[in-house]
């Protein structure tokens, strides 16, 4: 860690202690002076300079100010940053931003709730816990899935021989009767298309409200 410490001192025109160093090269020097301070927001790397530019100032006289605020910031991040070393490499840590930026974009729209979802939340209904695909069957001690082929929503519609409800039974039509195994087939079904005609239902509704809102704007 000294080692990686010390090739960054050398590397740097400013000593890890905060000292700047001497330079006899040609180069401007890392020292900058100016009547109004800079104030910093080291967080978002940025540093404000009030201080004014002359009227039509010239290219050179702009790259010049860019450059003293670049190396000023520099020696701000050097002098008040921790600076570590690792396996990684070196590091230093930023304090926490203080100047709030703007958004890109703006806020989502809440999205509306559905009929179902209004429903549970005046009847303090929670969601259930997303499962699986697979369910365990205690009594092949094996994974099935939960739905589709041999799935456990077709239990009971192979079985040669089921337990018959009387009350479904005293209102079948004389004649016409179905096996137990096409009515739970078909239970099953119905309630998948009920489900589908809900969910229909629920999104017309959603699209109507939105175009209604759009058309009061």
């Amino acid at each position: 860690m000294a080692d990686a410490l010390d090739a960054l001192e050398a590397s740097l025109p400013i000593s890890t202690n905060g000292q700047v160093k001497e330079t006899t090269s040609s180069k401007s020097s890392v020292t900058v002076s100016k009547p109004i301070p800079y104030t910093f927001d080291l967080g978002n790397l940025l540093v404000n300079d009030a201080n004014p530019l002359p009227p039509n100032p010239s290219p050179a006289h702009l790259s010049s100010a860019a450059r003293d605020c670049a190396q000023a910031l520099i020696n701000q991040l050097l002098t008040t940053c921790p600076i570590t070393s690792s396996s990684d490499g070196v590091h230093m840590t930023l304090p926490p931003p203080t100047t709030p930026l703007p958004r890109e974009k703006p806020l989502p729209t809440e999205k509306e709730k559905t009929q179902w979802e209004k429903f549970a939340a005046k009847k303090g209904i929670k969601d259930k816990k997303k499962e699986g695909k697979l369910v365990f069957d205690e009594e092949t001690q094996e994974w099935v899935p939960k739905w589709g082929y041999k799935g456990r929503n077709k239990d009971g519609e192979g079985d040669w021989i089921v337990e018959v409800d009387e009350k479904k039974e005293s209102k079948g039509v004389k004649g016409n009767e179905v096996g137990v195994g096409s009515e739970g087939r078909r239970e099953r079904k119905e309630k998948a298309r009920r489900n589908e005609r809900s969910q229909r239902a629920n999104e017309r509704r959603g699209r109507e409200k939105g175009n209604g809102a759009g058309g009061g704007g």
